[in-house]
């Protein structure tokens, strides 16, 4: 496996220089007259530099997503705590704890009429 893996990774390698080697014409980027670089930028430097913006803006995103998943995993804990203690407190021969409205069945699971 690990063969299989450097075999691939030079592959990448190979394929990311002889990219750059054939993509070496400049470049001007202009948006409503302004110029982003004075200079010319190598063709290849704008779709890597594309490329790694990408990344960052994929990887932030991801990381947004991780931080709200948490929050909604420790709000999921909270409730299951909750729930835990509820259920001792109804095993240790206190009556249930109904909110109004709320309906309730039977343990044999047939409906209250």
């Amino acid at each position: 496996m690990k063969v299989i893996y450097t075999i691939i990774v030079a592959i990448f390698v190979m394929f990311i220089i002889t990219f750059s080697l054939e993509n070496t014409a400049p470049v001007n980027l202009r948006y409503h007259g302004f110029d982003f670089f004075k200079g010319s930028l190598p063709t290849y430097m704008l779709i890597f530099l594309s490329f790694l913006a990408g990344v960052i803006f994929t990887g932030f995103m991801g990381i947004v997503e991780r931080f709200r998943l948490t929050r909604t995993i420790n709000r999921l804990n909270k409730t299951i705590r909750d729930l835990r203690r509820e259920m001792k407190a109804n095993e240790n021969g206190n009556p249930p704890c109904i909110l109004a409205g709320e309906k309730t069945t039977p343990p044999s699971g047939e409906e209250i009429r």
